[in-house]
């Protein structure tokens, strides 16, 4: 009896050591837990985790942008409405604001059911199984792939590509892929690709297979909104919205002008973010700010922001 309960004991371990190994299905989470979620893996399986807090990024809080603000605001609030709307690849310079753009749309749909899963782009394999989970829920979906880029022969980029605009099965209608990027194509372009070009005698190139893989995904957005990097004045203008949110008062923000202007040659950048990483290093260095407004910088600032 003592043998059998030994094979019995033995059998149970071995049983649990290969469904710590096996894939697993994915199962739905606590949808009122949170607005956004990341998918994230374990193991063989994965789980989606809800985002506790949430960065309470307002479209009123990016400047410079409103003609990216707009069109990304029609699209999404086309989708909340249930009507027909596009998948969006938002791209260009880095630092002007494509992913905190999107996370401003998920604040202001929130209470209308717009909900966001942020996927990374090694994990867009698993893309299928998540658009299935969702399928059937009355929210609306925004899929998150932030900073998309692949390089050759990755598995994620046919995935996706499938996703949407090549499945046998139509995608559920309340589901919506955003992307960000800084390659417009997704995929490294190279000198190399221009040798499967051919042209005719009057001149005419016809691009290879090879570019024609590369653009094949990025044509599948519906949307394209391209970001470009700030003037000088446009980086200032974020540079003061940003010292006002930290409660720097006008004539202080009038004398970081010119320091402004060095931080920005110094790092080699004129964008959103950089104008927020000066305006954090001014505001905490500046013996002018009362103590209510320099609590507020490391307690009320939203998560997120160094992505503006």
């Amino acid at each position: 009896m003592s043998d059998f309960t030994s094979l019995i004991t033995r059998a149970e371990a071995l049983l649990a050591r290969l469904e710590a190994v096996l894939p697993h299905p994915l199962t739905a989470p606590d949808w009122s837990a949170s607005i956004a979620f990341r998918y994230r893996k374990r193991g063989q399986g994965g789980v989606l985790e809800p985002v506790r807090h949430i960065a309470p990024l307002k479209l009123a809080d990016l400047k410079e942008v409103d003609t990216q603000k707009e069109r990304l605001l029609r699209n999404t609030a086309q989708f909340v409405a249930g009507r027909p709307a596009n998948n969006v690849l938002l791209t260009g310079a880095r630092g002007t604001g494509k992913s905190s753009l999107i996370k401003a749309c998920l604040n202001t749909f929130a209470d209308q059911g717009l909900r966001l899963i942020e996927v990374d782009k090694a994990d867009l394999t698993d893309l299928p199984d998540l658009v299935d989970l969702i399928a059937e829920r009355s929210e609306r979906f925004i899929v998150y792939c932030d900073d998309l880029s692949f390089d050759e022969g990755e598995s994620g980029y046919k995935a996706l590509k499938s996703i949407l605009d090549g499945t046998i099965a139509q995608t559920s209608d309340n589901v919506l892929i955003y992307a960000t990027s800084n390659r417009r194509h997704l995929l490294p372009e190279q000198m190399k690709d221009n040798l499967g070009a051919t042209y005719t005698d009057d001149g005419d190139m016809h691009p290879g297979e090879a570019v024609e893989e590369k653009v094949s995904l990025s044509e599948r957005f519906g949307l394209w909104v391209s970001f470009y990097p700030f003037s000088q004045r446009e980086y200032l203008a974020i540079v003061a919205q940003w010292l006002r949110h930290f409660g720097v008062d006008e004539p202080a923000i009038e004398a970081a002008r010119q320091p402004a202007l060095l931080w920005a040659l110094e790092r080699g950048s004129r964008s959103g973010r950089v104008a927020y990483q000066f305006a954090r290093d001014y505001a905490g260095s500046h013996a002018a700010i009362p103590a209510t407004a320099s609590a507020a910088i490391s307690d009320d600032v939203p998560d997120g922001l160094d992505h503006v």
